[in-house]
């Protein structure tokens, strides 16, 4: 099932090497990352503090406070309460789809650009909020902001990036999202202690120095020499857009490959939803589906948005519920920081299997002492809640390694130029998708299986670890307008593109080349 290296080594033809010009381009759209991750880490603390629960949901803050009848695992079990968190992500499955086309019909910068001033106005309303009402719509302008950010930064980071570190580039994004996650644990364990009950503003309005960062700096950034060529067919300002990317004047054979990759896109741009449908795309469309698919059921988000009324569920006190998501904020950052390092040496295959092996063995762990040891009242014990703690962190460090940065990095990776936005549109909105499915009923869920979610969600990640090791090639180090070439290699995938590739003899045979462009053209 290993990819054969020959289809990696047309990489060397790529002359170039790493810029200044892509390392701040690229830092710049991927605050794009710790505006998504402020935004997961901020909900779950905000939602524990009880002066939030006080004025928003002071159903729920008498359950906390005083109903002592309920059961540990049911006293946050609220819809509304889940609302404030999944608003976003309902609002980002529908941005993502207007953001397809404005990404392929203007460029990836003005996506970015929309992205970054939907992230300010949602910061502003939420931080000012008065009613429920406010707060809701206050999500629901992030998730016009995720929605785009979500959609078009990958592609940017993919399409800058040089074959050989395009890994470790597209990682930086998850990276900013670890960074975002922490810094809202940080800031919300900082808020909460102080006076007047009025933190949880702080925490929510911060929002805004990451979002006026990336809108600024999006007003600079520079279009990909891919978007140049597709949207204006302007060979000459994408080839000096490509020269001072790659730092070198040399660059003639990447930009014929993108010109080629270009051209067969123009011919099949009528409908790119019906065109991804077919047989020779099969694979990139279950792979977009699958893969944002399994990484919302790896259970992630029970600790990236409700880590802290997790711990508070376990028997920690408010504070200690923060620090703790602070712990488990700062583990997954450094441990995304790792996967950027090796990911382009070690390939994406391992390292998915070896994060989906550790994710099942420390979930199969947490379940089992919190069904011997966590009842429906009272807390684990000091020594116990250590070391669920502790298993936590083991999880989430092979998320971070694993299904967290290459759940990104490999979508954005291998669809062909043709179809690359519309996939990376369906990715993006799968991913909203079954995330906002997981946040909307993760309490009620944790109300009903109790310890069982574990397991539940320990499952998932067993079966999509087959998943990886029999369905998915490796593509480390091969450049982007060639990707296609991993499936007609594949035990699998090669079956259902061999369809593609008897029409292609039959151009050929018909005297026109195997995209037919040659007899299209005269």
């Amino acid at each position: 099932m290993a990819v054969g290296f020959a289809i990696t080594s047309k990489g060397s033809h790529y002359n170039g090497r790493m810029t200044l010009f892509v390392i701040l381009s690229c830092m710049i759209a991927a605050m794009g990352g710790v505006l998504f991750g402020y935004d997961i880490g901020i909900s779950g603390g905000v939602t524990s503090m009880e002066p939030f629960l006080r004025k928003f949901f002071p159903k729920v803050y008498i359950r906390v406070k005083e109903d002592t009848r309920i059961s540990n695992y049911c006293k946050f079990d609220s819809q509304l309460l889940t609302s404030f968190t999944s608003s976003l992500y309902i609002a980002g499955l529908v941005a993502s789809f207007f953001a397809s086309s404005v990404t392929r019909a203007f460029g990836r910068k003005p996506s970015i650009l929309v992205g970054g001033a939907a992230f300010l106005a949602g910061s502003a309303l939420g931080g000012a909020a008065v009613n429920v009402y406010m707060l809701i719509l206050g999500r629901l302008l992030l998730g016009i902001g995720v929605g785009f950010t979500n959609q078009s930064i990958p592609l940017y980071l993919s399409e800058m990036a040089l074959p050989q570190n395009r890994g470790a580039f597209n990682i930086g994004f998850q990276v900013c999202v670890g960074i975002g996650v922490l810094s809202a644990n940080l800031i919300n364990y900082g808020t909460e202690k102080l006076r007047g009950g009025w933190g949880w503003r702080i925490s929510l309005a911060m929002a805004a120095i990451p979002a006026s960062i990336l809108t600024l700096g999006a007003l600079f950034l520079p279009e990909t020499p891919n978007s140049l060529i597709q949207r204006n067919n302007d060979h000459q300002k994408a080839k000096a857009m490509l020269q001072r990317v790659r730092g070198t004047i040399d660059v003639q054979t990447e930009l014929d490959d993108l010109i080629k990759a270009s051209e067969i896109s123009k011919t099949m741009e009528e409908n790119p939803f019906k065109k991804i449908l077919q047989a020779r795309y099969r694979p990139q469309l279950v792979m977009a589906i699958a893969i944002p698919f399994f990484q919302q059921v790896t259970g992630i988000n029970v600790i990236s948005f409700y880590a802290p009324l997790l711990f508070r569920t376990m028997g920690f006190g408010e504070s200690a519920s923060l620090i703790s998501a602070v712990v488990t904020g700062l583990v997954g950052t450094s441990s995304t920081f790792i996967s950027m390092l090796i990911v382009d040496k070690l390939g994406r295959r391992l390292l998915f299997m070896v994060g989906g092996v550790q994710m099942f063995i420390s979930q199969m762990m947490i379940g089992s002492i919190m069904a011997a040891q966590l009842g429906d009242h009272g807390g684990l014990s000091k020594g116990y809640a250590y070391i669920v703690l502790f298993l936590i962190c083991v999880y989430v460090s092979g998320f971070a390694w694993s299904w967290g940065p290459l759940g990104w990095l490999v979508p954005s990776e291998i669809f062909q130029l043709e179809i690359r936005s519309v996939a990376q549109s369906i990715t993006v909105a799968v991913g909203f998708l079954f995330t906002f499915i997981i946040a909307q009923t993760f309490l009620s869920m944790l109300c009903h299986f109790k310890s069982g979610i574990f397991f539940f969600f320990g499952g998932w990640v067993a079966v999509m670890t087959g998943f990886v090791y029999f369905l998915l090639p490796e593509t480390k180090n091969l450049p982007i307008e060639l990707m296609d070439r991993v499936w007609g290699e594949h035990w699998f995938w090669k079956r259902i593109v061999s369809e593609e590739k008897g029409e292609n003899k039959k151009n050929r045979a018909q005297g026109c080349d195997e995209t037919g462009l040659v007899c299209l053209r005269s």
